[in-house]
């Protein structure tokens, strides 16, 4: 999963703005894949096998992948002029842990707003799916296996937006308008999350949950890699793959202290009122920001 950062690297650098958006929910789509196949893969291989089985096949298929990386990727994605801007004699290099390229990325125009509405928008539904198992076991009263049926079906989900949805949408609509489709959509399912209860109200929630979550997710990654140069991608795109990580560390607490203080309905309580102000934000001041251009 930590090459998924750099592969959406590669992607930003090989496509014009105009198809990005698509290219990264087909991105998505792989990734989805990927995950159900090896889990189906990796459980037969256990079973028939042996625990050692599954271990040697991802080995073969990392180093196949390793191969293809080699054979297949360019070994600069960036561009001449980047290649020149990085060469300049006496330019101190930037460590892995810069934490002041970091903060000048933030400060760029456009760049910190749309990031802080990935964090915030994304936080409340992400802690309600960290505190999922027990939420089903709990509220919807389900077995493990039901649970596990449930969110594959949330993965399914979540492939198709990504693959077939999100890009038709961005050839007709603006990222500015889809993110605050996104972030609408996130308060309507935040309402029926505060009224659900039963597993088939999820379940019919679960589309609009599943689009919010894909179109914030792959239309912020693209607006902010607009915004920055053509060498800092890279490093954006590790800040956005940082908040995921960050919403499950301190997920975990928070989700749990609101659940066990005020039940599922406060995670839908929740999601509203912080996507409420988050679009009324976005209704009054548009998102502006760089397109790509040879820095």
């Amino acid at each position: 999963m930590h090459t998924l950062p750099a592969v959406q690297m590669v992607i930003t650098d090989l496509t014009v703005p105009e198809e990005r958006p698509a290219a990264l929910g087909r991105l998505g789509l792989c990734f989805g894949i990927g995950i159900i196949l090896g889990s189906l893969l990796g459980g037969t291989l256990s079973t028939v096998c042996g625990l050692h089985c599954p271990a040697v096949a991802a080995f073969v298929a990392n180093l196949l992948g390793a191969v293809l990386s080699f054979t297949c990727i360019p070994a600069s994605t960036k561009g001449a002029s980047v290649g020149a801007q990085a060469a300049q004699p006496g330019a101190p290099k930037p460590s892995v842990f810069d934490l002041k390229a970091i903060t000048r990325l933030l400060l760029l125009p456009g760049v910190l707003p749309v990031f802080l509405v990935k964090v915030a928008s994304g936080f409340p539904s992400g802690l309600f799916m960290i505190m999922f198992s027990i939420i089903s076991m709990d509220f919807f009263q389900l077995e493990a296996a039901q649970a596990g049926y449930l969110m594959s079906f949330f993965g399914i989900l979540q492939m198709v937006i990504q693959g077939l949805v999100i890009g038709r949408l961005s050839r007709h609509f603006s990222e500015e308008a889809l993110l605050r489709a996104s972030v609408l959509v996130f308060i309507v399912v935040g309402l029926a999350m505060a009224l659900m209860s039963s597993v088939l109200h999820f379940c019919f929630l679960m589309p609009g949950l599943v689009f919010s979550l894909c179109a914030l997710n792959v239309v912020t990654d693209s607006m902010l890699t607009k915004a920055v140069s053509a060498a800092d991608t890279g490093t954006m795109l590790g800040l956005c793959a940082s908040v995921q990580p960050l919403t499950r560390t301190v997920g975990p607490t928070v989700g749990g202290l609101l659940y066990r203080s005020f039940g599922v309905p406060i995670f839908g309580h929740v999601q509203l009122a912080v996507n409420f102000f988050i679009f009324l934000f976005l209704w009054r001041k548009p998102m502006s920001y760089k397109r790509d251009k040879a820095w």
